[in-house]
């Protein structure tokens, strides 16, 4: 509450974030596509981030030039992060387990048939969830009611029960927002009851409770019990069960709501119930259960808790810069009572604890083997990317046949040529009018504003038509590349050569072929150097009219196959091809820039492509067997079973081009 809401990315918490704050003020990130240009972004820096210039200190530049270092705190990231998955696969099974075993506590169940209902409840839920959520809310309420009908000894109970559960499944498909809006009195309502009844047992039982406050009962409690009060700490962790929760989903409530709710209505409320708990069995010792105890995820949650504190000492030296006393500080008052809670929760290991961390260790595995794969390419697209000299050589023609239209080509470089362009021209030497190079990349922040994602650049000289667009989101960024994608495209271009003409940019080095990049803000949806009518006639409809004439002649079978996919495709398109672009009636100083914006015009018109490579992955021969085990095995399944770029893209099927690349790692 202090202390780790503070670090904050922007308003959002959790482990990416403290990772992306670090990555952004040192240079601890291992992505190999970070560019200078991405500093200048409105939300890269804080209000807090003043002192940045301050200079390095010996520690900070261990850590940066020491690459396993740098490997060393991804791989806890990772853990960390593969902790909060494992959290997301058992909690629901032992939610539910749990409500089952409560629900059916006074009756003669065995506790292997409670397990055997709550599986066919998660393999039902499971099984109809692609329905909706409105329809399998339905379904189960019934059930729900007939079940707690079934075990009631109390109808009020029940009806109450079966209330609020109606209630749920009923409204829950309306959104979250308006579920919470719904339940935050309720919530408020059981915080004060559950804080009443505390007091009530204090009151009735055991009014010198109050005494368990005092820090002294802490070194009695382990004077007396030694290993086994050590032990019993597993326990406790019931009591603060949920609380990592709350730096990681901090982007649904600010900093200041969460510390007024928690530290003014839920700990006071959650101090006097455990406080009424404690007075309670200390005068009905027999009535002690076990049964959450026994079905906590006793070892991911104070996991996850650990990882967090073990990166809050780096946030504090690097992101806020204080001194490192104060990092040592921190490390010393939490890390060590974290430490005491960790260390017990790893004696459940052999009561089940295990599969924690089996889950733990393989979603670790996968992430960092998709993060090794990936920089691995990338470091082979680098140095096999394309000379510029060789481009300038073959004269703005390139020495092929070009043909109308925009050639949008994929590539994770943000400068160079990339490789898969020149296999491609090798293979089948025509080519676009109009090139350009897409980049699309995250950067270390939440989110990046929508007039700031295009960084538009310039490769080759003016006469060549090649382009460079940079694609920036946030980590949290949800790709909405949709059917306007096109349009801003061609609009930012058009803006970035009307910005050039004018002399904006002119302290950069205008000599160079390459690497010039602006931001392109534009002032509206559609910017203001082109504007859109719509044709009057359907262009989709048109090409397809003159395209039916040539293949409903033919009896070939492949012809009448691209015949049906392109009528399938045809509703896509004609939707994103129904605008036109046109230049406004402005006077250019430039009459080549006129004719360059007209030449993006009538590429735009004409047709738009767009080429993606389809990469064959193998290890080098020379390569170690561990080496050979996780590139040709491992991170070819994923590659094989992980969506491809072009769903990824929302690119439509009928424009795509995959050019195969073989890539030796």
């Amino acid at each position: 509450m202090v202390f780790v809401l503070r670090a904050d990315d922007n308003g959002e918490g959790g482990i990416f974030a403290l990772y992306a704050l670090l990555c952004r003020h040192t240079r601890f990130s291992l992505l190999l596509n970070q560019q200078a240009a991405d500093e200048e972004i409105s939300t890269y820096y804080g209000p807090g981030d003043a002192n940045r210039s301050l200079p390095s200190s010996d520690f900070k530049r261990l850590i940066e030039h020491n690459k396993r270092s740098k490997t060393a705190l991804l791989l806890l990231v990772l853990a960390g992060t593969s902790m909060v998955i494992t959290i997301g696969v058992l909690t629901p099974a032992v939610s539910v387990s749990s409500s089952i075993d409560g629900l059916v506590a006074n009756t003669n169940l065995k506790h292997s048939t409670v397990v055997m209902i709550a599986c066919a409840l998660l393999v039902g839920l499971f099984v109809l969830q692609h329905r909706g959520t409105n329809k399998v809310a339905f379904l189960f309420a019934p059930i729900m009611i007939l079940w707690l009908f079934s075990i009631a000894t109390v109808g009020t109970v029940v009806m109450i029960a079966c209330a609020l559960l109606v209630g749920l499944f009923v409204l829950q498909h309306r959104g979250t927002n308006k579920v919470a809006f719904l339940f935050a009195p309720i919530m408020i309502l059981w915080l004060f009851s559950i804080a009443t009844v505390g007091l009530y047992n204090i009151f009735k039982w055991n009014p010198s409770v109050y005494k368990a406050l005092s820090p002294h009962y802490i070194y009695k409690f382990f004077r007396d019990t030694g290993k086994e009060g050590w032990l019993s700490l597993g326990g406790i962790l019931l009591c603060i069960t949920g609380t990592e929760a709350i730096f990681a989903e901090l982007g649904q409530f600010s900093a200041k709501s969460v510390r007024f709710a928690f530290c003014c209505v839920v700990y006071p409320c959650l101090v006097l119930q455990y406080m009424g708990q404690a007075a309670f069995l200390s005068k009905n010792f027999s009535a002690l259960p076990t049964s959450f105890y026994s079905s906590i995820p006793r070892l991911a949650c104070m996991s996850l808790a650990f990882v967090t504190t073990w990166l809050m000492p780096l946030i504090i030296n690097f992101v806020w810069n204080r001194h490192l006393v104060f990092s040592i500080l921190f490390t010393i008052l939490f890390g060590t009572i974290e430490l005491v809670f960790v260390a017990s929760s790893w004696t459940k290991i052999p009561h089940g604890g295990w599969i924690t961390i089996l889950l733990s260790l393989l979603f670790t595995f996968t992430t960092y083997v998709w993060h090794y794969g990936n920089r691995r390419k990338y470091l082979y697209d680098q140095h096999n990317k394309v000379p510029m000299n060789t481009i300038l050589t073959r004269g703005p023609s390139l020495g092929i046949v070009k043909v109308p239209g925009i050639g949008l080509i994929y590539t994770e470089l943000a400068s160079g040529v990339p490789a898969t362009f020149t296999h491609f021209l090798t293979n089948l030497p025509a080519f676009y009018q109009v090139v350009v190079f897409i980049c699309s990349k995250t950067v270390p922040i939440p989110y990046i504003p929508q007039k700031e994602r295009y960084l538009i650049g310039r490769v080759g000289p003016k006469t060549y038509r090649m382009y460079r667009c940079i694609i920036r989101t946030g980590y949290k960024d949800v790709n909405k590349d949709g059917d306007d994608f096109e349009d801003e495209l061609v609009d930012s271009i058009a803006e970035f050569i009307q910005l050039e003409s004018e002399g904006s940019g002119s302290n950069r080095d205008r000599s160079a072929h390459d690497g010039r990049l602006a931001v392109v803000k534009t002032s509206n949806k559609f910017g203001t150097r082109l504007s859109r009518s719509i044709s009057d006639a359907n262009i989709a409809g048109s090409s397809s009219s003159r395209s039916q004439t040539t293949v409903s002649n033919s009896k070939s079978p492949v012809l009448k196959r691209l015949k049906a996919e392109y009528e399938q495709e045809l509703p896509k398109l004609s939707m994103r091809r129904r605008f036109q672009f046109r230049p406004m009636d402005t006077t250019f100083r430039q009459p080549q820039v006129k004719e360059e914006l007209f030449d993006l015009v009538e590429a735009k018109d004409a047709e738009v492509a767009y080429i993606v490579g389809h990469g064959h992955v193998k290890a080098k021969r020379n390569s170690t067997y561990a080496k050979q085990l996780v590139i040709d095995v491992a991170y070819s399944f994923l590659r094989k079973n992980c969506r491809s770029p072009a769903v990824m893209l929302n690119i439509p099927h009928i424009c795509l081009i995959k050019v195969g690349m073989n890539y030796y790692l």
